[in-house]
């Protein structure tokens, strides 16, 4: 996130989220923002070094200290994902936003992607989420809470080199409505957002080793119609959106945060 979010009105005071993946890119925007809108926020990721220097940004921002904290995690392990909520628990006592942001986007297409790639990206990108969802369950009933899921675009149809990446994202809406469905007897929201092409420090990286480009980011930027491609601070507004009051009487919505490139036909 470029810009320091807006912290006169604060959309989630009193709340206490769990942002997955928020050590970069989309969940720390996610994270950054939320913080800023009164929430206290626990950071997951695998590396304490990254999750403690966002901590450190964020509080940069005027946040207070006591309202972050960082838990690092694999979500290839079932069973650290229910940790991650008993620690928000233990941390801040109650929980109201879980935000499943973290997601391997391992390329691979039918024929060179491995079973173990299968498999890693279905743990941490639908299992990992469904696992989160169910341990948070329990707390978020007594509040009436929100479950924001990061999908993508890519759930309707996906790109060749993303095969597995797109079926998860794919099961991941799914799943969203599904559970929207069940859950609303507790009031308890569940909505996805399907982002588009957004530039992160993990999309450069990849662009620049795919193209063989320094200026990949320039000729992208053309093809889209409102000159640049999607940031984290989009997407982190998106996700304010879900877990605010804003959208309390949302639920089961697929939100697709994309532009189509330009001289596309809308289908």
């Amino acid at each position: 996130m470029q810009t320091s979010p807006e912290m006169s009105e604060k959309k989630l005071s009193g709340r206490i989220a769990i942002v997955t993946g928020a050590t970069s890119g989309i969940g720390r925007g996610i994270a950054q923002l939320f913080a800023c809108q009164g929430a206290k926020v626990l950071l997951t990721g695998r590396d304490e070094a990254r999750g403690q220097a966002a901590i450190e940004e964020i509080a940069g921002m005027g946040v207070p200290r006591d309202n972050l904290a960082f838990f690092s995690a694999d979500l290839c392990d079932a069973a650290a994902c229910q940790v991650i909520v008993a620690q928000a628990m233990q941390t801040f006592g109650a929980l109201d936003i879980l935000v499943n942001n973290a997601a391997d986007t391992s390329r691979g297409d039918l024929e060179n992607t491995s079973l173990e790639l299968w498999d890693r990206l279905m743990a941490i990108n639908l299992r990992a989420p469904f696992v989160l969802m169910q341990a948070a369950l329990p707390h978020l009933k007594e509040r009436g809470g929100s479950i924001v899921n990061i999908g993508s675009v890519n759930a309707y149809v996906g790109e060749t080199k993303l095969l597995a990446y797109s079926a998860t994202k794919g099961g991941l809406m799914t799943l969203t409505k599904n559970a929207a469905a069940d859950l609303r007897r507790y009031r308890v929201r569940v909505n996805v957002i399907n982002v588009g092409w957004t530039l992160t420090e993990g999309e450069d990286r990849v662009m620049r080793q795919d193209t063989g480009r320094e200026d990949w980011l320039q000729a992208a930027e053309q093809t889209r119609p409102f000159g640049r491609l999607l940031l984290p601070a989009d997407v982190a507004r998106a996700a304010l959106f879900f877990a605010s009051d804003d959208s309390a009487l949302v639920t089961g919505s697929a939100l697709d945060l994309e532009q189509n490139p330009v001289g596309a036909r809308n289908t």
